[in-house]
């Protein structure tokens, strides 16, 4: 049986009745767009984070486009962002009007590298946009302090790291606005498309709730242009639903990594590092070795199969050459795209699977 990278039909089939369930609840309430489920998990979902209000979008995407809206960002702004991240950081940037500008990644976390912030400040730069990338979270103190001194606005995409920790905080309420995806394969996935913008601010969230229903407030009346951007019932239900065992999730993700890193040291693999003060929820479990491309094909020999996350650097793809970019420009965030691969991380994943992945990794490398 061949070993997936990802997989939610196994925890479909654990959790198949409570899922349904969640369905039925919506089905039957006869409430289907904006109704208690997505206020119970924006809610629910908002506490969790630590944070006071959510708005629940359509994706994470939006949740990002949406976010840096609220905070005015537009036409002739710039946002400090990294390029080691998926497309919808960068997407998301562009679409509001704005101008995003790169700095390079911390070798060693693969996050946004705070000692290269001041290098690309002008008197445009309007917002910082970390990443916290494969479950864990940037430098945020350096980062609000730095936000703080030039008096700039800091949105988080914790679309990777939900129930991370950054020195005893939850990831979603370090900033002043966060945006997070419920993407199947995430940590909290739904079974289709979701997102959520978390803040303490309740001017940046109700912004949201009214952008997100065509810049509607209560009625049929449109007090700025808006979009149709709603997470649905059903996506919302579920997600309740599955906050139950986030934490246990999140524990065995822990428990997986852990397990990688006993087997895998010494194997000429780099493995991943948490960062000092932070609580990694291993999203997607990073190594990194110069021969990536003949391991994946050796591991898929074996019917094994990984990612590459991610194999191309924003900005040198053909959507983002008018920027202004070219190779060599972030040299760290290059290097990774050519040695960065993902084993399977998911809850679901056997300790029988676990050891034939590290089994047959080590046999590969030996």
């Amino acid at each position: 049986m061949s070993i997936r990278v990802w997989d939610y039909q196994r925890e479909y089939e654990e959790y198949r009745d409570e899922i349904l369930a969640a369905v039925d609840k919506v089905f039957s309430s006869g409430r289907l767009i904006l109704g208690e489920s997505v206020k119970n998990f924006e809610k629910e979902f908002a506490s969790y984070c630590g944070a006071a209000n959510g708005v629940g979008v359509n994706s994470g995407t939006d949740a990002l486009f949406l976010g840096l809206k609220a905070l005015d960002i537009g036409p002739g702004d710039e946002v400090i962002t990294v390029s080691n991240t998926a497309v919808p950081t960068v997407a998301a940037i562009v679409s509001t009007g704005a101008t995003p500008t790169f700095v390079d990644v911390d070798p060693d976390s693969c996050l946004m590298d705070v000692r290269k912030l001041e290098d690309v400040l002008t008197d445009r730069t309007k917002c910082v946009l970390p990443v916290h990338l494969y479950g864990q979270c940037a430098d945020m103190d350096v980062i609000n302090l730095y936000a703080q001194a030039h008096h700039l606005k800091v949105l988080d995409d914790c679309a990777q790291s939900a129930g991370a920790l950054y020195k005893g905080r939850r990831c979603g309420s370090l900033g002043d606005v966060a945006a997070f995806s419920f993407y199947p394969t995430k940590i909290l996935g739904a079974y289709g498309d979701g997102g959520m913008v978390v803040s303490d601010a309740p001017d940046i969230t109700d912004r949201v709730r009214s952008l997100r229903m065509y810049g509607m407030s209560g009625e049929y009346y449109a007090g700025e242009h808006g979009y149709n951007s709603r997470l649905d019932e059903v996506q919302a239900e579920i997600l309740l639903t599955k906050m139950e065992h986030v934490e246990r999730w999140i524990e065995r993700r822990r428990e997986l990594a852990n397990e990688y890193g006993r087997r895998l040291v010494g194997s000429g693999l780099r493995l991943p590092q948490e960062a000092e003060g932070n609580y990694h929820t291993y999203y997607v479990y990073v190594v990194r070795h110069r021969l990536r491309d003949w391991i994946i094909e050796e591991l898929m020999k074996r019917d094994i199969f990984v990612n590459v996350s991610y194999p191309y650097p924003i900005h040198t793809m053909r959507a983002y050459n008018y920027l202004g970019y070219k190779s060599g420009d972030l040299p760290v965030t290059e290097d990774l795209t050519n040695t960065v691969f993902s084993l399977p991380m998911y809850p679901t994943l056997s300790d029988e699977e676990q050891n034939t992945i590290c089994d047959a990794l080590e046999d590969i490398l030996s």
